[in-house]
């Protein structure tokens, strides 16, 4: 579940440095010992043992499938394209520029989810601070404030206030990683969150985006159809998709075009369904999914930034909700108060 796969930068790294030695002329050897020189722990175990197969006479491919915990499958297939077509170069540096979209992305989306998270962990804390008060007022006055209604007080009522939250949080990751871990979860997982308005279009306009670059690359190089299909599946890194590349590879070898398996999925949009409709009959599908990638990044971009903005709105909403209940708690608390002195004058 927590494995010792190389992170997406680690990878973009090194097939950018891999794919610049290479393309230098350096020896396939050293580069890979010029690598391994500038990465750290479980990835330069790994280059360090890669090196000495390659020494010892395995090809590149071989060597990459016997560290498959390390390198994700869309690196290895592509690598063993790249070495039979005699491209690696070219196939490392467009890995490279891949994986430095995905760390991209990556920044941008966590960079615009900051502050609502902050906020709702300062509303967290308020909260544990207004039960710790409690708890000392009723340590004073030797009567229990319980304005909240929960039965927190004081430090040990904050603690399980706070306490509360952190299991929580680790419980949905740990579900969440549980789910993931399996083909059947990521697909099911994936298949949900396709179907959440918003949420479910950016991860669309990822996956297309990231099948189309994965195609383009693997028909350019030769690869055979159903491996093509297959590693561009896999490059959209999306349960859902993954799952559906049997079939859409069955469907294809029976003879269906690509845009009736495309449309049998039900993963992909009507717009690209159209784009591969024409491109098909004109026989450039390849190029016109490498023409059209970066508009769906863009697209897949902008969709990330209606997620986060739509996810601001719903953190902000729930902040606001929380405060508006503890502001109402307190003042129909205070109100009662009021009731119990004038009933007894």
């Amino acid at each position: 579940m927590f494995g010792n796969r190389a992170s997406q930068k680690q990878l973009a790294s090194l097939s950018r440095n891999l794919g610049i030695s290479l393309n230098s002329g350096v020896p396939i050897i050293r580069s890979f010992e010029l690598a391994a020189r500038k990465s750290n722990g479980t990835l330069k175990q790994a280059l360090d043992s890669i090196t000495d197969d390659i020494k010892s006479g395995s090809d590149v491919t071989s060597a990459l499938r016997s560290h498959d915990n390390v390198f994700p499958p869309l690196f290895i297939n592509l690598v063993r394209v790249g070495e039979t077509t005699g491209s690696l170069p070219e196939v490392l540096k467009a890995l490279g520029t891949h994986y430095e979209n995905n760390v991209r992305l990556k920044k941008e989306f966590l960079s615009q989810i900051t502050m609502p998270m902050i906020q709702l962990v300062v509303a967290i804390l308020v909260i544990a601070l207004l039960i710790f008060v409690l708890g000392v007022v009723a340590n004073m006055t030797g009567q229990a404030v319980d304005v909240l209604g929960w039965g927190l007080l004081g430090t040990s009522g904050a603690m399980i206030w706070l306490s509360g939250w952190a299991m929580a949080v680790i419980a949905l990751f740990i579900v969440y990683r549980l789910i993931s871990a399996s083909d059947f979860g990521s697909a099911q997982l994936n298949r949900a969150l396709l179907k959440v308005p918003v949420i479910g279009d950016c991860l669309q306009a990822f996956a297309v985006a990231r099948f189309s670059w994965a195609f383009h690359l693997t028909q350019e190089a030769g690869m055979p159809i159903g491996e093509s299909l297959e590693s561009s599946f896999g490059a959209t890194s999306n349960g859902a998709f993954i799952a559906a590349a049997p079939d859409v590879i069955d469907d294809v070898e029976r003879g269906e075009t690509l845009t009736e398996a495309f449309s049998n999925t039900g993963l992909f949009p009507v717009e690209f369904q159209e784009l591969v409709l024409v491109a098909e009959t004109a026989g450039t599908v390849p190029e016109a999914l490498h023409e059209l990638s970066p508009q769906f990044e863009d697209q897949a971009r902008r969709s990330l930034q209606a997620m986060t903005t739509a996810l601001s709105w719903v953190i902000w909403g729930c902040v606001a909700a929380f405060i508006i209940y503890i502001v109402f708690t307190i003042a129909f608390w205070y109100l009662s108060l009021l009731n119990d002195a004038m009933e007894g004058i």
